[in-house]
């Protein structure tokens, strides 16, 4: 699934190249994409025509194209969903569920209304194969989708508060890398970049909030960042063609990886075979010696029954 990375690799192509832009025609082509919206498929297209998008926002793995009359089209990209800029002649993709056809979208930077830029027609497209992503329209929610209001702000944003997230870890009998994937407590890290940062901070992800310090949680919180800050500049990470940028180029940060995705392959530090093991319906991987599973906590045996 896109992480923080490539969405955000995806939200500022989709900045360059739609703002300011009217959508003059939109075509559903499969319903399942638009199946979060209340107003079903023909109301769907009915708010979405003639309005201007005026930007285009990031929360977590969550996208928004802000429009001129307060609303917001919100997209998740779910396994495998991509967001093109395209001519209006290209080819139809394999997967195509949906297209906004685009009027005077801004060429190549952000929409500036003091100074005009060449303008050129093209489309915007929702890609996806498996279907587990989608697009709706959030009423009044140009500036925060109400719908995404509960997820919490990324180690990226400014407003991201490291002391709340590091009190809020350290009360916390669960895993670190279950806290890390906590959309509620941190947005945007997901199973890579969790691994990832776990692995440069030499922590087991099944180590408990409740035993690491400040210091750890801090340091684990400043290579999460790093990490991602990495891979953005990367393109992100991309693993097969499911995940592209909105010019259909892959990321190539899979081949700065450390952890994830290497079983039985070196650490990069020590030369411990990495290991993989379940979690949560997917994989963890670390390294034996660098991260090593935590200790379990004794248990006293109950005191035998004192017989007559």
């Amino acid at each position: 699934m896109p992480e923080l990375p490539e969405v955000e690799v995806v939200r500022a192509g989709l900045e360059r190249h739609v703002l300011g832009a009217r959508i003059t025609r939109v075509d559903v082509l499969h319903e399942r994409p638009v199946r979060r919206d209340p107003r079903g498929p023909a109301g769907f297209v009915a708010a979405l025509t003639g309005r201007r998008i005026d930007g285009a926002r990031r929360r977590g793995k969550y996208l928004w194209l802000p429009l001129d009359n307060g609303d917001a089209l919100l997209a998740h990209l779910g396994m495998s969903g991509q967001f093109l800029v395209q001519p209006p002649d290209a080819p139809d993709e394999r997967h195509l569920r949906v297209r906004l056809a685009l009027d005077g979208a801004a060429e190549g930077r952000p929409f500036d209304t003091a100074r005009p830029s060449p303008t050129q027609d093209k489309e915007a497209r929702f890609v996806d194969q498996r279907m587990f992503g989608g697009l709706s329209v959030s009423a009044g929610g140009a500036e925060l989708p109400p719908e995404i209001a509960h997820i919490a702000r990324d180690p990226l944003d400014p407003e991201f508060d490291d002391d709340a997230f590091v009190a809020r870890v350290r009360k916390r009998a669960s895993g670190v890398k279950r806290q890390l994937l906590d959309q509620g407590l941190v947005s945007g890290v997901g199973n890579i970049y969790a691994d990832e940062a776990l692995w440069r901070a030499r922590l087991h992800g099944e180590r408990p909030g409740t035993r690491l310090t400040a210091a750890q949680v801090r340091e684990l919180l400043g290579h999460a960042r790093d990490v991602m800050s990495e891979a953005l500049g990367q393109g992100g990470t991309s693993f097969d063609a499911l995940y592209v940028n909105v010019n259909g180029e892959s990321g190539y940060f899979d081949r700065s990886l450390h952890a994830y995705g290497r079983e039985d392959e070196p650490c990069d530090r020590c030369g411990t075979p990495v290991r993989r093991v379940a979690f949560m319906n997917r994989s963890s991987y670390f390294c034996p010696r660098c991260q090593p599973a935590p200790r379990r906590p004794r248990t006293t045996s109950p005191t035998p029954p004192v017989l007559d």
